[in-house]
């Protein structure tokens, strides 16, 4: 008997709770009067997303950045949190002290404030992230236009590279590894950009569960086909695919964690966004174009399509 994935769980609790028709997004969000409130939830566990040679400061900051990555796809500032923790009973005074160093650098450096939460005894630590903010709008998956042009922030496979290294111990050049290694340790939410970007913006989405998840998303929502005619990865991720005998799309397409995001604009605003993104230092590359039809192809001789093969929790 075919186990459940994390989509077909979704589906039957949207269908039991009477949400039928729920469209997936990076943000929920909900009026309190004139106010449109947006929230978004995430949660990290010590087993499945805490890999070796991470500190429990680095997993409690990065509990809440993947909260941040999704604001800043939509182009919203992220204001108040609140955070619940499963804690092991065992654990020791030094570790706690290290989650809350770890929980303060990140509302430090995001400029959030932490209202409060709850704690609770488990197995493992859980760390389970409610972020807030307030905004007219948000930048939507769906909005991609024909004609528009696919940019990414940052470059992908690096995490791919990173979680190799750390997990399965695949070795490489040295600083290439250790550069990765960071990606995944201490990654880099582009919160400044999207808010300053949204305007220019007509669909966009955070892209931590994989390159491949986001593109497909992002043109099934628009009803739209993108072409990729740009892999936007450095050739040192090839040379450690080869290296290791691994497949480098699917480290590039499919791996995730990245906490970047991908967006679409109008052909008009491209200058506008290259300039926007040397003055603030993030890296956008131009990766393909929207045009009539379905699904997400990668140029080169011929079309090739890209299938929807990033991470999914419960997949066999």
């Amino acid at each position: 008997m075919k186990g459940l994935d994390e989509s077909d769980i979704i589906k039957i609790i949207q269908n039991g709770i009477g949400n039928k028709n729920f469209v997936s997004e990076d943000v929920e969000q909900f009026n309190i009067g004139k106010r449109n409130i947006i929230v978004k939830v995430d949660t990290l566990v010590q087993s499945t997303d805490i890999p070796p040679k991470m500190t429990l400061a680095e997993a409690a900051r990065k509990s809440i950045v993947a909260c941040i990555s999704d604001f800043a796809a939509k182009g919203v500032k992220p204001q108040f949190g609140i955070i619940s923790l499963n804690l092991p009973k065992t654990i020791s005074h030094s570790k706690i002290v290290e989650i809350s160093r770890g929980i303060k650098r990140a509302s430090d450096e995001f400029q959030i404030k932490i209202l409060g939460g709850d704690t609770n005894e488990g197995q493992e630590i859980v760390f389970h992230v409610c972020v807030f903010g307030e905004s007219d709008r948000i930048v939507p998956r769906k909005g991609a236009k024909s004609g528009d042009i696919v940019f990414a922030t940052g470059l992908f496979g690096l995490t791919g590279v990173g979680l190799k290294s750390l997990i399965y111990k695949k070795k490489g050049r040295k600083e290439f590894v250790q550069k990765c290694q960071k990606a995944v340790l201490k990654p880099k939410p582009r919160l400044e950009f999207g808010l300053k970007g949204r305007k220019y913006f007509s669909a966009a989405m955070d892209s931590s569960d994989g390159l491949s998840t986001t593109l497909n998303e992002m043109a099934k929502q628009s009803k739209q086909k993108f072409v990729i005619d740009k892999i936007p990865t450095p050739k040192s991720v090839y040379e450690f695919a080869e290296q290791n005998k691994i497949d480098s799309m699917d480290l590039i397409f499919n791996t995730g964690e990245e906490y970047e995001f991908v967006f679409t604009a109008p052909k008009k605003y491209r200058d506008h966004i290259h300039k926007l993104a040397s003055k603030l230092k993030t890296p956008v590359v131009q990766i393909g174009y929207v045009t009539k039809g379905k699904g997400v192809y990668l140029k080169g001789d011929k079309l090739v399509q890209i299938k929807d093969s990033g991470w999914r929790h419960f997949k066999k």
